[in-house]
């Protein structure tokens, strides 16, 4: 079998390797030189550089290979390695002289950014990091243990980074393919499945260790009174419900940053102490 990949009859210019270079580099640098202007386009361009290097070796067709991977160009990284890979696979099939042109090459990259995009931060940024975040804060909330990072290096920035790479691999290899993969009907159940897992998580994590503790009493006499006991009768855990349904509706309905909403988290706690509401 030869060093080259050989899916098809066709001659392949680039072989495992120089693919599994060019998808670490992406996994490594997809964030690098981020800015207003071209947003991840840097970094797109830097990750296709060598291999473009291979597939046009006059200097002209790969300057104009660099040009067009440095324009704008932004995803969600980790189901959007999908793109640079079926990008790699258009420009080696534009190397070997098949009728792809320039404008096939960006008008792919630009018709799957925001699709990808949605589906990746739905089911990456929304929901299993949440989840994943949600379990690692269960493990290390009461006692401290390291177990909670280590849960979470290992099953968020390892996985993400080994799927970066495979998906970047796969983008390669299924071309356009891969889209109707992403679009078909079981990315939309494996969406909404782990929505509901994701939910349940973030429930029972918020009423384990989100604490609200009230010990203001009322004393007249011989009866006291605990407001405390009191809500604990109504609903076990209805403050710390309330305080996460509270800050919920702050984001989504007023807009509020997580650092303005942690502000009044502070002073509102701060003053309570001072009035001997909580402890």
């Amino acid at each position: 079998m030869s060093e080259n990949m050989t899916t098809t009859n066709e001659t392949k210019l680039l072989t495992k390797k120089d693919v599994r270079r060019s998808a670490i580099t992406y996994m490594m640098f997809h964030h690098c030189a981020q800015n207003y202007e071209r947003m991840m386009g840097l970094a797109f361009c830097h990750c296709l550089q060598k291999p473009l290097k291979k597939l046009y070796p006059d200097k002209e067709e790969y300057t104009k290979a660099l040009k067009r991977h440095m324009q704008y160009y932004n995803t969600e990284p980790t189901i959007g390695a999908l793109i640079p890979g079926i990008t790699l696979g258009l420009e080696e099939g534009r190397a070997n002289g098949k009728p792809i042109s320039e404008e096939m090459i960006i008008g792919t990259k630009n018709a799957l950014m925001g699709p990808f995009a949605g589906v990746g931060d739905s089911m990456i940024g929304s929901v299993y990091q949440t989840i994943i975040a949600s379990i690692a804060i269960g493990l290390s909330a009461e006692s401290g243990s390291l177990l909670g990072p280590v849960f979470l290096f290992v099953f968020y920035g390892l996985v993400c980074a080994f799927l970066k790479v495979f998906l970047f691999e796969r983008g390669y290899k299924l071309g356009l393919d891969a889209v109707k993969i992403l679009s078909g009907k079981i990315m939309e159940v494996a969406t909404v499945a782990l929505s509901i897992v994701g939910l349940i998580t973030v429930g029972g994590v918020a009423a384990n260790t989100v604490k609200v503790p009230i010990v203001w009493e009322y004393v007249s006499g011989d009866l006291t009174i605990s407001l405390s006991s009191i809500l604990d009768t109504i609903m076990p855990g209805i403050l710390p419900l309330c305080l996460c349904l509270g800050i919920w509706r702050l984001y989504t309905k007023h807009h509020w940053s997580t650092i303005k909403a942690l502000l009044v988290c502070i002073v509102v706690v701060f003053i309570c102490v001072l009035l001997g509401i909580m402890g």
